[in-house]
């Protein structure tokens, strides 16, 4: 496969995804970059997923407002500006603060985010979710929620 440059004019993305409260725009995936992914992830206070790893590198930079993270236990906080990196395999979670808040999310090599989150779009309905189903999906994309 030949790597090409890519160009993402504003009017061009995707409608978000819907990621069980998290309003998640592609900006680049795998498929584009050939190694690394690139989303912007909006969401209301509280949203955020569930402590977790992965064997991708994941990198935040806080857009606005504010991003509450733990990272390998520890808490982390995300004003906008901020950059965070967690290693693959670290366990680790998010929550918007108050107000809400936006960051761009950079998947590391070999990273099944993107497509993970079109799964969780297409069969996840908002609402409660259906956690078994949940868990079956982050499974199949190599994503194991700590107990």
């Amino acid at each position: 496969m030949s790597k090409q440059a890519i160009t993402l004019a504003a009017d061009a993305c995707a409608a978000p995804l819907r990621v069980i409260g998290v309003n998640i725009t592609v900006l680049a995936s795998r498929e584009q970059t050939g190694s690394h992914e690139v989303t912007l992830q909006e969401g209301p206070e509280g949203a955020g997923p569930p402590p977790h790893s992965h064997g991708w590198d994941e990198s935040f930079y806080v857009l606005r407002g504010r991003v509450d993270c733990l990272v390998d236990g520890q808490p982390v906080r995300g004003q906008a500006g901020s950059f965070i990196h967690v290693p693959a395999g670290t366990v680790h979670a998010f929550q918007f603060g108050p107000g809400g808040g936006a960051m761009l999310e950079i998947a590391g090599q070999g990273a099944a985010a993107t497509a993970m989150f079109r799964k969780l779009d297409q069969e996840i309905p908002p609402g409660p979710p259906d956690l078994p189903k949940v868990m079956d999906i982050l499974r199949d994309h190599g994503v194991s929620v700590a107990a």
